[in-house]
Formats: C-alpha cells, structure tokens, sequence
C-alpha cells in the first residue's frame, strides 16, 4: 500500500509538470505554426484555371491583379509553390482541329506568363525538376490538360502535348468525347473508355503522363482503373458522399479502388463539390427562372444576368467553409488512408462559389490551421499538401522509365 500512496502524488506531479510544460495553443499560435508550414512545405494544387482566365483577358499575373483567384503575391503569400496550369478546352468544341488548336493556344498563354516573368515563374515537366524550382524561390507551373478532346484522334498529337509539357490529361470534359463518357453527359456512348481511349492511357502510361479520372462517368472512371499500370489522379474533385448522386464527386467505391492503384484525390473547392445546399439553390433558382421565361421573358444572357443577380440578392447562395473542405480530406483520411489526398482547388475556374475563408491563393494557411486544429500531424499536413501526388507523380515516370 505504501508503494502505491508514494507513486501516486508523483504521478499527479509529473502530470502536472507536463500540463506546464505543454501551452496551450491559442489562436495565434496556431495561426503562426500553419504560416510557417505553408513556407517551409512544397504546396501543389493540381488545377488552376490561370489560361483560360487570361484567354479571355490578358493580366500580368506577376503582380497584384484586381481580379481573379491567383497571381504571383499571392501566391507567394500563401506558400504556393507548384500551381498545375489548367489547360482547359471546351466540350463545345468537340474532338476537333479547332479543339487542338485552342490548347495550344492555353500553353502559349503560359509560356508567356514565364517569358515575360523568368525570375518569377518556370514550366516543369517532371518532379525533379519540380523540386529544383521550388528551391529556387521559383513558382513552378507544371501543365495539366483539361480535356482530352484536342487529342483529336492522334498518337501524334497527344506525343505533341507531351513535348509541350502536358503532364496530365482530364480524358472527358462535360461531354462525352471520343476518349471517354463524362459524368455530366446522358449520352453514354462508350460506358467505359472508346478503343482509342484505351490506347491513349497506354500511351500515356509509356509516356509518363499522369492520368486524371475527374469529370469521368463512373464506368469511364471505373475503365481507366481496369487497364492503367501506373497510380491515377482525380485532379479537382471532391467526395460524392457529402453530393449525393452528384456523379461528378467520387464515389466511396472509386475512392478505394484509387486507393488500391496508388493515386490520389485532389479535392475541389467549388462550394457545390463540398455539401448539398449549392444543388438545391441552382434547383430552385432554375425553377424560378423557369417561371419567369414561361411568363414572356425572352431567355437571354443579358436578361438571365439580370435575374442572376436579383435572386442571389433575395436568396443569398449557401458558401461553404473551410471546415467542410477539411470534412473531405477527413472522410478520405479515415476511408483509406492521408496517402491518397491532396489539393485541386479549381481556383479561377469555379466562379463566385469558393468557400468562406479560401477565396484566392493566399489562404492555404488557412487550411492548414483547419487541420492543425483537427490535431493532423505536419507530416500528414505536407502529404495532403504535396506529399501524394508527387509520389504518383514520381510512380509515373518510373513506370514510364520501365
């Protein structure tokens, strides 16, 4: 017994000399410890919408920009480091010469963002040389092609965005193209991937290409998982469990089969990847819309602009938050694993949607709080923010090499 009565007031002490030497961590601590993560961590995000933003109006992104999600201050502010350059065509053009002309032309918008700005930005085309520009102090623009439609048909062609610096390709956009059905199209031409889609992820599996089942109809999704020898990437979408039967999230069935591959989900943050809410607004502002055309109202840009704008003033539209983006890294996490999350925020390319305390480039640190908050340690918080995909990305050019 006396054993036990000695042992017992020292434990309280030594518990209580922990407790002292462990502060707690305020807010600003917190705040602090996520600003130097940010600094010190490679931060990749796997689609940004810079070309196309700058295809409809020339900006020098190397300085502050009134408009947009992303320019280089900010960018540098929030630790970004490797912004994957969207490269995205529209589906309305279709698999056309028009299609392929039309990515050149994104990738030309890039490589004069670097002419103009070298000491500020680079195109990198594999991990190494990825990791070179970030200890150059240097923002790395790898290239991603949103899309598959300018392939249009050809070995060659899809050889020519490879030398160009295409690093990964969206098979499928919002429609079904002659690669792969999309998520958003009833048109389900292929349930899985066209013959030639099969032959373009070979391809890119030989070329050391990163293949991105995003937009992806469940069996195209599904298909690319069949025949691929190397780990996959979801580039900008979110989990399905949180949208049900929003076929453009992931669903817990691809998520372990991505898992199983290798890859990687890079999670979107347009606020209707995140919850429900934003599905049922545009239901009903569709539905009031409606109304309103069946009334007399001519259905015209102009005249939907209009409407836009006073139903968002009497319905104001449901942002998510930050929280809820770390509620997606959290359900994958717990699903499979940290090793098959990252970011593919769509910044520049999901309009007036984003969440609540994520609105440009500058705000990772704000996420990184959010998870040091949820009590993730810093080698799981540089996964998430870099950590996965370079290590599909490096799992690619090895298979590439073999």
């Amino acid at each position: 017994m006396r054993k036990h009565l000695l042992i017992l007031p020292l434990t309280v002490l030594m518990l209580s000399a922990c407790e002292q030497a462990a502060p707690e961590q305020t807010e600003q601590t917190v705040a602090e410890r996520a600003a130097a993560i940010a600094q010190e961590t490679m931060i990749v995000d796997t689609h940004i919408d810079v070309p196309y933003r700058l295809n409809h109006e020339w900006e020098d992104v190397s300085v502050a920009t009134d408009g947009g999600d992303f320019d280089y201050p900010r960018a540098v502010k929030g630790g970004l480091n490797a912004p994957f350059m969207s490269i995205y065509t529209p589906a309305d053009l279709g698999d056309t010469q028009a299609s392929t002309d039309h990515a050149n032309k994104m990738i030309d918008l890039v490589e004069r963002m670097v002419s103009e700005n070298p000491d500020k930005f680079t195109i990198v085309r594999s991990p190494s040389e990825l990791e070179a520009a970030f200890k150059a102090g240097k923002i790395a623009l790898p290239l991603g092609m949103e899309n598959g439609s300018p392939v249009n048909g050809s070995m060659e062609t899809l050889q020519h965005f490879y030398q160009r610096g295409i690093r990964y390709i969206t098979l499928a956009h919002s429609k079904t193209n002659h690669l792969a059905d999309s998520s958003y199209d009833e048109n389900r031409q292929w349930n899985g991937l066209s013959p030639f889609g099969i032959e373009v992820v070979a391809k890119m599996n030989a070329l050391g290409m990163m293949v991105d089942i995003s937009h992806l109809s469940d069996d195209s999704a599904s298909a690319v998982l069949d025949v691929t020898t190397v780990p996959v990437i979801a580039s900008h979408s979110s989990v399905r469990y949180f949208t049900p039967d929003w076929e453009r999230n992931i669903s817990d069935a691809l998520v372990k089969r991505v898992k199983e591959n290798g890859g990687v989900i890079m999670i979107n943050y347009g606020s209707a990847f995140l919850h429900q809410p934003p599905h049922e607004f545009g239901d009903a502002r569709d539905a009031a819309w409606k109304v309103i055309t069946d009334g007399g109202v001519e259905d015209t840009p102009e005249a939907k602009d209009a409407f836009e704008l006073t139903y968002r003033a009497e319905h104001p539209y449901p942002y998510a938050n930050v929280g809820q983006v770390a509620d997606h890294i959290d359900y994958i996490k717990n699903l499979v694993g940290i090793d098959y999350v990252g970011i593919g925020s769509d910044y520049d390319g999901v309009g007036d949607s984003l969440p609540t305390g994520l609105k440009d480039v500058s705000s990772f640190p704000t996420l990184i709080a959010e998870l040091i908050n949820r009590g993730y340690s810093d080698p799981e918080i540089k996964k998430v923010m870099s950590g996965n995909l370079m290590r599909v990305w490096t799992a690619v050019e090895a298979g590439a090499n073999r």
